[in-house]
């Protein structure tokens, strides 16, 4: 694959040290899909500065894996364990602040279950002169062309599912929301946001995050094929869109998350109590769908977490004291 031509995406020309760029890699008890990602890593051209892992208390081997693969890697691997399982959210947070700590001037977020394509880091790059909250795109397990919702209601909270999959010469489309498997993001950006909330533990972080950072500035997906997923997902095929398989445990959170999205949202000035519920609504409903044609099952846990998620979140939505993530003091 060929690096886009300047003429066609109408970037200007700017020095991009990749050195100064940190994968930041969050892992729980999948120490074969990590072994994969740092393997990825050492066939990339160029390789980032810095690559941390954040280790959400794995009970495997994945302290001795990242031991074995430092010298693969080909570039400095930071290697953080924490105390106990934060989720996504809390190893998101944990290693956004590692990489910041570290001086990293563009921090890449990403799950432990992709591989990077040996030129990701080039192609991110070549974007990084006009954005500084940039996504690229990945293939699935089967090498299909993975579709992301990138556009947001803000005032349902939930994704659109049926913004345009498709890129026009530009070669981006401008999002309102981000995802932490493949997320690009400069450190004055991420000054700016604080880090990521880990009371989220999983599910509606990453997109409150992107919602931030597109209130500060234009931010964008582009057209560049960078990750590749290397686990296989149970999922309903729609043609361009998907629907994949769950748990209970997502279910939970996903609605009781939404509590905390309402915060977000009205410390920015756009919270709205009617359409924010039907967009709750909305995605009960979604989760139903979930259940009944990707997972072929309708259970009294399933159903139960759903119910007891929502109920937390209206807990959550309530409490005028649960305050929002605050910008970082160390900000320079």
């Amino acid at each position: 694959m060929t690096l886009p031509s300047q003429k066609a995406t109408d970037v200007t020309t700017s020095a991009f040290d990749p050195a100064t760029a940190t994968i930041v890699v969050v892992t729980y008890n999948r120490a074969a899909l990590l072994a994969r990602h740092l393997e990825s890593v050492g066939r990339m051209d160029p390789k980032p500065g810095h690559v941390v892992v954040i280790d959400n208390a794995s009970t495997d081997d994945t302290t001795e894996v990242v031991e074995r693969l430092r010298e693969q890697a080909g570039t400095e691997i930071v290697y953080r364990r924490l105390d106990e399982n934060t989720g996504g959210a809390g190893g998101f947070s944990a290693g956004m602040q590692t990489a910041y700590e570290l001086g990293s001037e563009w921090i890449w977020l990403m799950d432990d279950d992709v591989e990077v394509l040996p030129d990701g880091l080039a192609r991110m790059g070549h974007w990084t002169p006009r954005f500084r909250h940039i996504q690229g795109r990945r293939y699935d397990y089967d090498g299909s062309e993975f579709y992301w919702q990138y556009r947001v209601s803000t005032a349902l909270g939930i994704p659109i599912p049926f913004a345009p999959a498709g890129f026009d010469d530009s070669g981006y489309r401008e999002m309102n929301s981000g995802c932490f498997e493949g997320m690009f993001i400069h450190r004055d950006l991420v000054a700016k946001l604080g880090l990521p909330d880990p009371r989220f533990f999983i599910y509606w972080d990453d997109t409150v995050y992107g919602y931030l950072a597109s209130l500060h500035t234009p931010c964008a997906i582009v057209d560049e094929f960078v990750l590749q997923r290397t686990r296989e997902i149970k999922q309903w095929d729609m043609g361009t869109r998907h629907l994949n398989a769950s748990s209970d445990m997502y279910r939970y959170y996903i609605m009781r998350n939404r509590g905390i999205m309402a915060h977000y949202y009205a410390a920015n000035g756009d919270y709205r109590p009617v359409p924010f519920a039907i967009g709750t609504a909305a995605t009960f409903a979604k989760e139903l769908i979930r259940l009944a044609f990707v997972e072929r099952k309708i259970t009294k846990k399933g159903w139960g977490n759903l119910w007891r998620g929502m109920r937390d979140g209206l807990a959550i939505a309530r409490d005028r004291d649960y305050g929002v993530m605050p910008p970082l003091a160390t900000a320079k």
